[in-house]
């Protein structure tokens, strides 16, 4: 996985400019390693693409589809096919999944993490190395 350096500034851009679902996940649920003790990273440059969210222990990519946004168009199914091939899982959202239904996204997240990333439902860390 390369680290794309020419987007860094785009990035931060994309940061300053958050969509509201973006907003609410991150502070509801991502930010201080609040989803169950995991470090995630925002709109984060990997390769010739910037991921919403990643968490690189547990190899997730968490994608925010904004509120036009209806159709997964060919950036999107390459940008998926990417991160596949680099070992990396994601997980898709829409604006209105956000909005009206956070529990409900965040209980999604906390099951991905349950049944792929190692950890028991008592929400213990088990090692991931």
């Amino acid at each position: 996985m390369q680290y794309n350096k020419t987007l860094k500034q785009y990035a931060r851009n994309l940061r300053n400019n958050s969509t509201p679902g973006e907003i609410k996940l991150w502070s509801r649920a991502l930010k201080a390693k609040k989803m169950m003790g995991f470090s995630f990273l925002r709109q984060h440059p990997m390769d010739n693409y910037i991921m919403d969210f990643v968490c690189r222990k547990l190899k997730l990519v968490i994608e925010i589809d904004g509120k036009y946004h209806t159709i997964c168009s060919e950036r999107d199914l390459a940008k998926n096919n990417y991160i596949h091939s680099i070992g990396y899982s994601v997980l898709r959202f829409t604006e209105a999944d956000i909005k009206y239904r956070i529990d409900d996204v965040v209980a999604t997240i906390q099951t991905w993490i349950i049944q792929n990333g190692n950890i028991d439902p008592d929400n213990e860390r088990l090692d991931l190395s």
